[in-house]
């Protein structure tokens, strides 16, 4: 059981174990973790740091979701944007310039709630690069990627249309080009790698998560393969099928219900069925974030249920985290 949450220190950090995270007890004068996280990813050629590791309550010194993925010393796409994500993107010393595109799984407030304030903190920097923007079509009651961003920074009606720059090009900002992906597409539909930059690829694999339209999304950087499950339940067969056996380097798995209880079976896997999935994708290493209080105060049971069926390492995510790869 305790080796499946340690990790050498040259990897991770900071790192969780037994519960108690490394995040909430370092000394201020260490620095904050996302800065010593960002110095690992920045010295290795992959890496991927965890900006937010919370879930939807406000419950602690927890980020909302948010990963980003650093190649080559730069930290060159972003998953996810969720609250408070904007100072870990600030302690690590990211920057909106050096981004070559942003993912959103969905747009759920706690995956998509700090998105302003980092595109605020880029309204500083000045670039005619575009920047590729990816999510969901719209369902539901949920507006697909285009409308969220017209939303938020619309030139015309937008909350925040002195940013209007994005989406127009104007005031020396950085254009958005928008890609939505349908996240309610057959489960024998194709589904289109997007290139991102050199070295840097995004499939987006629709999965399911209540009424939500969500994007799974599987990046390839520099041979490496990283699988970000996103939030989905254990109806997402389409998902099953496509990642089965793919065998990345990295499986990153949101960890918010224990088993027995929580939200109903439509939206979270539960520890038994993330260990169902960890075995069918049969990654290097898994890593488990998005965590709430009321699964991470069960971690070690969930560990033994995850552990019941994958058997490879099984990681702990934090704010601040980054695996190398």
């Amino acid at each position: 059981m305790l080796k499946k949450i340690l990790a050498p220190s040259a990897l991770i950090l900071p790192a969780i174990f037994l519960g108690v995270s490394s995040a909430d007890s370092a000394d201020a004068s260490e620095g904050a973790p996302a800065a010593r996280g960002a110095e690992i990813c920045r010295n290795v050629d992959v890496g991927v740091q965890v900006l937010g590791s919370g879930g939807p309550i406000a419950e602690g010194s927890r980020a909302g979701t948010s990963y980003a993925v650093w190649i080559d010393g730069r930290a060159q796409l972003l998953i996810d944007a969720g609250p408070g994500s904007f100072i870990r993107f600030g302690e690590a010393g990211l920057k909106v310039g050096d981004l070559k595109g942003i993912a959103m799984s969905h747009l759920h407030a706690d995956h998509s709630a700090g998105l302003g304030g980092i595109l605020n903190s880029g309204s500083f920097e000045r670039s005619d690069e575009p920047l590729l923007f990816v999510g969901p079509a719209a369902a539901s009651v949920f507006p697909g990627a285009g409308e969220f961003l017209s939303a938020l920074v619309g030139r015309d009606s937008g909350a925040w249309r002195y940013l209007g720059g994005y989406l127009d090009g104007g005031d020396e900002r950085r254009k958005f080009e928008v890609k939505e992906i349908a996240a309610n597409v057959a489960e024998n539909a194709s589904i289109p790698e997007i290139d991102i930059a050199h070295d840097l690829t995004l499939t987006a694999i629709p999965v399911h998560h209540g009424e939500v339209p969500t994007l799974a999304f599987m990046v390839k950087a520099k041979n490496r393969v990283i699988l970000f499950a996103s939030d989905q339940s254990a109806l997402s067969s389409g998902f099953d099928r496509v990642t089965r056996n793919l065998k990345p380097d990295l499986l990153i798995a949101h960890h918010v219900i224990p088993a027995g209880e929580g939200q109903p079976i439509g939206l979270h896997r539960p520890p038994d069925e993330i260990g169902k999935m960890a075995a069918s994708v049969g990654p290097r290493q898994l890593l488990l974030s998005h965590h709430m209080n009321r699964s991470f105060s069960r971690l070690e049971e969930s560990l033994s249920m995850i552990s019941a069926r994958y058997k490879g390492p099984t990681l702990i995510a934090s704010d601040g985290t980054c695996v190398a790869l």
